[in-house]
């Protein structure tokens, strides 16, 4: 019966069995509407049904259709060969997109129920009536590349014209659909879609086809004696032009498998002796029972194959092709009997290197810092650490020279320890995945910030402890001395780590720092493999990170701004020794600079983890150095080229507002008590200097005596000139006498008795001539009596000798009145040359 008109091919069928002879058999049936309505009621007619083209899944159904066979696999028999070709290929992940006709949807819904526990995940199921395209980009939507398609032509193209709008096509792609369309089957649909010809082809190259071999490809003989290429030639040469049916070897098969189910009928009959096969009709059932078990022990190699049936569906062979430069070829076939699944070698061509992925493979990468840049700047961080370790040898090794001593030794071993441990933080920082584990990671979180907080507040918090030092001794003139050591500031150092402690330890307890990953947009694989990239980058955050690191920033803030206030204040006490404000300033300035720009381009380059440590590690390189060198490198070069320069005792000028403020105060700076040390040091310095000035008077004294000698024309001129020697002496004595700071006032002997009286002589001489034995014993007695009283307390007190009250040696107690020399108005004694 082949007709596929209902009503005639049911009139034919009725017809042959109410007026033709007794069949034994119907075969034929090709189309389903009619062979299922057929196959549906021969079990009433006892008649065994055998069709060679009708491909319909419904007719697999054995409950309804329990006496229907066919020789050519139906449309489901293609999903165990998909299955076998999805597992070949690893495909684990796949999608299907169906025309909304029965036909196909029991095909998607076979295929469902083979693929189910077979580990194949159908991600997403799409249908469609007319327009295919929505479907499409749902299926792109879920990531679908392996797509399962069943549709007819028409469809076809409209679906792969939707995939190239969608570029759903090419090497990260694999379309499965159908095998069973006609020869250059797009090119009678092409008109009916909008899509251009090359961008159909385009779209199409690659796809597979799954249909049932129309004629094995084995070169064996078959049941007929011949191979099912001698069969094929003798077929195209019986047919001459006539057109070509691909059923026509299941139709050829069909005739030898009722020929040998009812020889093996006629055989059982013949054994038993009971029947004869003469003896069938439409209700002898036993005989139906016969045939129908003949027909389920068929099988031999037919030009289609192996020739076999289970549960009444034939178990054939299934043929894959691909779309190779506008044909198709056959790619590999899978065996239903076997269950194998042979691809021939090197047929199939994939568009890429290797076959598609069933997803988007996502390769998460760790963004992680470069190792040359590490290693660069770790180098960078080493010799940073020993040019510290350098300064702070020098520090220790010169620690007791007036100096390093006055600039306070330990402090500036504290802003040392903060710029090792600065420097130490930057080989934390850049520590990420790819050097520890998660674990070490989380812990290095917690570790970097503390070194570098500390580190920071050691660094600074000793120079502004040194700093607030120098401001409290010379801020107010008429302070009261007092004594600030470098314990006082120890503990004000102190004091700052306690606050960060406190600080660290309360964010370490109530919202420690953490190991959170953030993961970026996929990007294309640089490589070309298909696959996408995952960027994922390490953090170090916690639940209110914004809320501790304000708390730290504005604590930080808070001590730079101290820090400025102290260096502005103390800006003109020029004692280098002891100030550093001017370079304090300058750490400031650029540390604070560099902080704020680091921070801003640290943040904005926050998914950039090369970018950010080297900005990161840069800054604290910079501010670090900067700091150490403009703490430490003009000591050294001062301590080699002046080494008293910066300790001379010098006046202290303060700015014009002090000025006008101290108007009505002394103008000479009070003496101060933590300078004392290095004060003494400059005054013996000057002493020596004195002394060596007195030594040359001592000669200018002894010419001046030598000289008395001479003419009485030259006396005058002498005693104007020692006059002005002596108070030469006395003015040595009175700065000499300044040296526990106490303003005492110098009251010149000589200024109580005037020049004028040196030279004055008895008035019972006077009346004779002034040449008169001038050079007499009693003339020489006379200028000594006069000299050496001067000598005696203008001279030896200065240079440790007796004390200027007493009596001078070398006058006697009844010398002359005038001769006696007045007391003086100081009682300091300068001791020692």
């Amino acid at each position: 019966f082949f007709q596929c008109d209902n009503a005639k091919g049911l009139k034919a069928f009725y017809d042959a069995i109410k007026y033709g002879p007794n069949h034994l058999m119907v075969f034929g049936g090709v189309c389903a509407t009619v062979t299922s309505i057929i196959a549906e009621s021969l079990k009433g007619w006892n008649l065994v049904q055998l069709s060679f083209a009708a491909t319909t899944p419904e007719l697999a159904d054995k409950k309804k259709y329990p006496y229907f066979f066919r020789t050519v696999p139906s449309d489901n028999a293609v999903n165990p060969a998909i299955l076998k070709l999805l597992k070949h290929y690893h495909w684990k992940r796949v999608g299907t997109l169906t025309q909304d006709v029965q036909r196909f949807s029991e095909v998607r819904n076979d295929l469902t129920g083979v693929l189910y526990g077979e580990d194949i995940e159908i991600s997403d199921t799409e249908s469609f009536s007319n327009d295919p395209c929505t479907s499409v980009k749902k299926l792109k939507g879920n990531d679908v590349r392996i797509i399962l398609g069943q549709f007819d032509e028409e469809m076809a193209v409209k679906v792969f014209c939707c995939a190239y709008d969608e570029e759903m096509y090419g090497s990260k792609y694999q379309w499965i659909i159908p095998g069973w369309y006609e020869n250059l089957w797009w090119e009678s649909w092409i008109n009916s879609s909008q899509c251009l010809s090359k961008n159909l082809l385009a779209a199409m190259e690659g796809y597979i086809g799954v249909d049932f071999e129309p004629l094995s490809s084995k070169k064996n003989k078959t049941i007929s004696g011949r191979t099912p290429q001698q069969y094929e030639k003798e077929y195209n040469a019986r047919r001459g032009d006539g057109q070509s049916s691909k059923f026509h070897g299941y139709a050829y098969d069909g005739i030898w498998v009722i020929a040998t189910t009812l020889q093996r009928a006629m055989t059982y009959l013949n054994s038993s002796k009971h029947q004869k096969i003469e003896d069938f009709n439409y209700t002898n059932h036993k005989l139906g029972k016969i045939f129908l078990s003949a027909m389920n022990e068929t099988r031999f190699f037919g030009v289609t194959g192996e020739v076999v049936f289970r549960n009444g569906e034939r178990m054939g062979t299934i043929k894959f092709t691909q779309f190779q430069e506008q044909k198709e070829v056959k790619v590999g076939e899978y065996n239903a009997v076997d269950d194998n699944l042979v691809i021939i070698e090197n047929s199939i061509r994939f568009q890429g290197l290797e076959p598609p992925k069933d997803k988007t493979i996502i390769q998460e990468e760790l963004r992680k810092i470069s190792l040359p840049l590490y290693s660069i700047l770790s180098a960078l961080t080493i010799l940073g650490m020993i040019m510290a370790s350098a300064f702070l040898f020098f520090n220790i090794k010169n620690r007791n020279q007036k100096l390093i001593k006055m600039s306070s030794p330990y402090m500036n071993n504290l802003i040392i320890l903060g710029g090792m441990l600065s420097y130490a933080s930057i080989f934390l920082f850049g520590l990420d995945g790819s050097f520890v584990s998660e674990k070490t990671f989380e812990t290095l979180c917690t570790v970097r910030t503390w070194i570098l907080t500390v580190g920071y507040t050691t660094a600074f918090g000793a120079m502004f402890a040194k700093t607030w030092r120098v401001h409290a001794i010379f801020k107010n003139v008429k302070m009261k001395k007092k004594i600030i050591k470098d314990q006082k500031l120890l503990g004000i150092v102190g004091g700052m780590l306690l606050i960060d402690l406190c600080i660290l330890i309360c964010w370490q307890v109530v919202d420690p720092l953490r190991r959170t990953v953030e993961k970026y947009n996929m990007e294309p694989d640089p490589a070309g493999r298909d696959i996408s990239i995952r960027p994922i980058l390490e953090h170090c955050e916690n639940t209110h990170m914004t809320i501790w690191l304000g708390i730290v920033y504005a604590y930080k803030g808070l001590l730079m701004l101290f820090g400025c206030f102290l260096a502005w204040e103390t800006r003109n006490v020029s004692i280098p020794a002891l100030n550093d404000s001017k370079y304090i300033g300058m750490s400031v300035y650029n540390v604070g600079i560099m902080c704020i720009i680091g921070a801003a381009v640290s943040f904005l380059t926050r998914d950039q983890p090369n970018v950010q440590f080297c900005i990161v590690a840069l800054v604290i390189i910079f501010c670090s150095t900067i700091t150490l060198c403009l703490v430490f490198v003009p000591k050294l070069i001062t301590l080699r080229t002046n080494p008293d320069a910066a300790t001379q005792n010098r006046r202290f000028q303060f700015t014009q507002n002090q000025k006008k403020e101290d108007s009505k105060t002394s103008t000479s700076v009070t003496s101060v008590n933590q300078a004392s040390t290095s004060r003494l040091e400059g005054l013996q310095s000057e002493n020596h200097r004195l002394r060596m000035k007195i030594t040359e008077l001592d000669k200018d004294l002894e010419e001046v005596t030598m000289q008395l000698q001479d003419t009485p024309e030259k006396t005058t001129y002498i005693k104007q000139n020692h006059y002005q020697d002596l108070n030469d002496i006395l003015s040595i004595r009175n700065f000499t006498d300044g040296k526990d700071g106490e303003k005492a006032i110098l009251k010149n002997h000589l200024d109580q008795n005037p020049p004028a009286q040196w030279g004055s002589s008895d008035p019972s001489r006077t009346s004779k001539d002034p040449i008169e034995d001038i050079n007499s014993p009693e003339h020489i007695q006379r200028r000594l009596s006069l000299q050496l009283p001067i000598l005696h307390h203008a001279y030896l007190p200065s240079i440790g000798g007796v004390d200027a009250s007493c009596a001078s040696p070398c006058v006697s107690p009844s010398a002359s009145p005038r001769h006696r020399h007045v007391p003086p108005s100081f009682r300091v004694m300068v001791s020692g040359l």
